[in-house]
């Protein structure tokens, strides 16, 4: 396993349990709610996407384990097992992996912007030219 995937699932951890422990069960059918911990709303956020984007086998398994935490939230064998079962998907899908990411604090916000006729906006950039008659020598 990637250590960027070991990372992600680490520090969506506390979310995840800050979840379970404020929402139980529940965390996979609740709705957003805006007045919910922070905390707890990010890993609701997680927990929801992960089961979204999963087969209905795969959805069963992460439901047991939600159970597993709500039952016992002390348990770190059912902290574990819901781990595993969002890194599970998380290595299996690259989109949502990406999608994880986004919704962790401290996650890089790209913003791009371009102003005037000929601007120009991109993440990444080689060589430009914009601009009649312009000549591009190596």
């Amino acid at each position: 396993m990637s250590a960027e995937l070991v990372q992600l699932v680490e520090q969506a951890g506390p979310y995840l349990t800050a979840a379970v422990s404020a929402y139980g069960a529940t965390v996979l059918t609740r709705a957003q709610n805006a007045a919910a911990d922070g905390t707890a709303e990010v890993g609701r956020r997680i927990v929801r996407a992960v089961w979204q984007r999963r087969r209905r086998p795969d959805q069963l398994a992460l439901e047991a384990a939600v159970e597993a935490v709500a039952a016992e939230p002390e348990s770190p064998e059912a902290a574990d097992d819901l781990r595993r079962q969002i890194e599970r998907a998380l290595r299996e899908d690259a989109e949502l992996r990406a999608e994880i990411a986004a919704m962790l604090p401290g996650a890089p916000q790209v913003v791009i912007t371009a102003t005037g006729e000929r601007g120009i906006a991109a993440q990444h950039i080689g060589t430009v030219v914009n601009g009649d008659g312009a000549t591009v020598r190596p």
